[in-house]
Parts: C-alpha cells; structure tokens; sequence
C-alpha cells in the first residue's frame, strides 16, 4: 500500500539490527548462556500453549525468543501470535528519549526488564517535531511546514503518512493528540492550530482540526477568536474529549497564566467554546504536561513560587473530576533536587498507570507509578551530556506488535 512501510518480519530475523541491548546498563544479569540439564519444552508443548506463553514476555523478551529456533520464529511471527499477544495484561510503557538537538537519534527504556534498547524511529527527522501516542501508535508532524503527518508503530516500524492537514498553513502554535480505540484499533487525530492576530498579539485564531483513520478524511471541527489567550503545544485526547493548555497573551494575573480548554469531539458547534468549556488551573503554574491515564485526564505541572511565578519550586500531579482538580501526588524534594538545575519547563508523558519525567538538560528519567504511588529512577540512559547547551526530551508509548496505522 503506498505510504506505508513494513518490516516486522526483518525485526524479526535480525533483532539485534535495530534493538540493541546495553547489558552494561542492566540490573538482570543474562542467564541465557548458562548451561542446564532440562528437557525441551519442543518435546513437551503444543503450538498453541507455547504460543501462550510467549505471548506473555515483555517485548524485548519475544524478540529475543523469535532467534531461539526456526519454530519459535514462525511462531512469533504468526497472525494467530499477534492476536494472542493482544488478549493479555498491555506491556508497561517504554519511554523514548532523544539523545540529540540536531538528529531524531536516542534509546527507548524498558521498565519491566530495566533496560534501553537503541531503536530508529521511521521518516521522523528532528527531534523537536511534535509527537503524540496512544495504544502502541505514536503520531508525529514536522516543526516547520506542518503538513508532514504520520502514524507509526515504533517497535514493528510499520508507518502510514497521512494527508496533509487542513486549515492554517502557517500557525504560531499547534498541538497535536491521537487516540486509538483498543477494540476496532481505527484511531482519530487532532490537531489544534492558533495564530496571534496581525498587530493586536491580545487576539488569536483558534481552529481545531480532526483526523478520522475509518474515513481517511480531516474535518474542521471548530475555529473561534480568542481574547486574551493563545493556544500552546499541549493537548490529549481523553474519553472521546479534546482537552489543551491555553495561555495568556498578557494583562492576567499569575493565578491564570494557564487554562484549560474541554471540547467534546462528538460537537460539531464552535460558538462560545471559551465561555462553556474553560478549566482553571489548580495553582500557578510554570508549565503544563498533560496524559491519558486510563481514559482519566491526568497533568504534570511545575508549581511555580508565590512572589516568582516563573521559578519552578516543585512538581505536582493532579486528576481532573468533573472542572475540579485532584492532587495525587508531589514529587519528594530528594528527587527534585536530583535532577540537579531544573528549569521552569520540562517533559513528561505518561500511559496506563506511569508517568515519565525528565529534564531538558540532563538524561536522568524519573518513572512515578501511581498505583503504588511509588517514585524511581530509571536505569541510567547509555549517554552522557557531551556539551553544556545539549538538551534532551522524550515521549513515552506502549510497546506492541498487534498495532498498525
């Protein structure tokens, strides 16, 4: 099919090509080379039983099982593996961090095995393109032009480009969202456009533009004027609603620097988006993360000082019920100061029940499950920083092998 590229079967036959492991960086040592005096499980088990089992291996560990023999690879390899692998418990989220300003290079973290594995990520070309995931699809737009689109999964590298997106062809900020619907596995996309009004920066254009993967079709679902606000870069689909950051464009006070906008993707009707549908922030903030946790609106924000709002002085995590906000947790002030300087704005993404968090200018990776409420940090990255200006980011996807655009 045009646009779209495969090659799971090649990951297969040669693992080792495009994951590559850094045993140096791993708290597991390797057993597989040890010698035992076991029978095989060849002799013993069915197809269908052993197919079962491998079904239930962290990703990293059935790529590892598809060198094992020939019949181990066709097993991998098979329509009827694939759906096995889709019916058990999802994989904990891996977190991609770019290693480079200049090139799309860096290691994804594994943290059921603890490890980073060097993995390339298809057509993406700077790593400052903007990036979204869900469901073991991840959706990223060029920086420049924005009408380079694609959707891929990056651990089968199956990868589809999409039609260029309608709407501004020039656009001061966009936002970009996917969400993937776990049964069908058809996916929609937004795109939230706004650009500053020509001589009057307290006015902006706001338009919200919607991909559908069923019909191959955008639609501009809404565009509005807004005064005294922007859009920014930051937005997730949650539950069949579009939320994104907006930010002043000046004359407010600190406590509404950020706001929230909700628009329900089912309404076709754009008037008075502001007035209906405007979320105040929990508490001044010095920037906003926002991530689907189990269809659960949750936010990473850098809680700013009282009397210097711009200065970053913790880190909070909230859930949104209903327009009210819940803090869930704080990060402790050993692992704030861990990171060392902190700046005012950072990454993090998050899926499932993990967030990750990580400074632009260092490659420390703190993972924060909320379940059991539990901070830590990740298995060091294999880089360190060469250059005092070299930054880092990152985003975070499911790993499957079910999932194609």
């Amino acid at each position: 099919m045009e646009g779209e590229t495969s090659w799971v079967n090649n990951c297969f036959e040669n693992p080792t090509r495009d994951i590559g492991e850094f045993d140096s960086f791993s708290e597991h040592s390797d057993e597989g080379n040890k010698e035992v005096n076991a029978i095989s499980v060849d002799l013993i088990l069915p197809d269908d039983l052993l197919e079962r089992i491998l079904a239930c291996l962290p990703i990293a560990s059935i790529f590892r099982a598809g060198c094992v023999c020939k019949r181990w690879h066709e097993i991998v390899s098979s329509r009827r593996f694939l759906w096995n692998v889709s019916h058990v418990l999802p994989q904990k989220p891996w977190y991609f961090m770019f290693t480079s300003s200049d090139e799309p290079v860096g290691y994804a973290f594994d943290p059921i095995l603890r490890k980073w594995f060097g993995i390339d990520l298809p057509y993406i070309q700077k790593s400052n393109w903007f990036i979204a995931s869900s469901c073991g699809l991840v959706s990223f737009m060029d920086n420049d032009s924005r009408s380079e689109l694609y959707v891929c999964n990056p651990i089968t590298k199956r990868c589809r480009k999409l039609q260029e997106p309608p709407g501004l062809k020039v656009s001061d900020y966009s936002a970009l969202a996917i969400s993937v619907n776990r049964i069908s596995h058809g996916y929609t996309i937004s795109i939230v456009k706004s650009k500053l009004g020509s001589g009057n920066f307290f006015q902006s254009d706001l338009s919200i533009h919607i991909y559908n993967s069923e019909t191959r079709m955008w639609v501009t679902s809404c565009t509005e004027v807004m005064t005294g606000w922007r859009g920014g870069d930051e937005s997730v689909i949650c539950g069949g609603v579009l939320y994104f950051l907006i930010y002043s464009a000046g004359g407010g006070t600190t406590e509404t620097r950020h706001g929230l906008i909700r628009y329900n993707l089912s309404n076709r009707s754009s008037h008075g988006l502001l007035i209906r549908s405007f979320i105040k922030v929990p508490c001044p903030l010095t920037c906003g993360r926002l991530m689907n946790l189990n269809e659960k609106l949750v936010m990473v924000g850098g809680i700013g000082k009282q009397d210097r709002p711009d200065i970053i002085k913790g880190i909070g995590i909230w859930v949104l019920n209903g327009k009210d906000w819940q803090e869930i947790a704080r990060m402790p002030h050993k692992f704030f100061q861990g990171f060392g300087e902190f700046d005012e704005v950072f990454a993090s993404s998050g899926t499932n029940n993990h967030i990750f968090i990580q400074s632009y200018g260092a490659p420390a990776l703190l993972v924060f499950d909320i379940n059991q409420k539990q901070w830590k940090w990740s298995q060091k990255c294999p880089v360190s920083k060469r250059f005092p200006l070299q930054l880092f980011t990152g985003f975070c996807f499911e790993p499957r092998l079910d999932m194609a655009p």
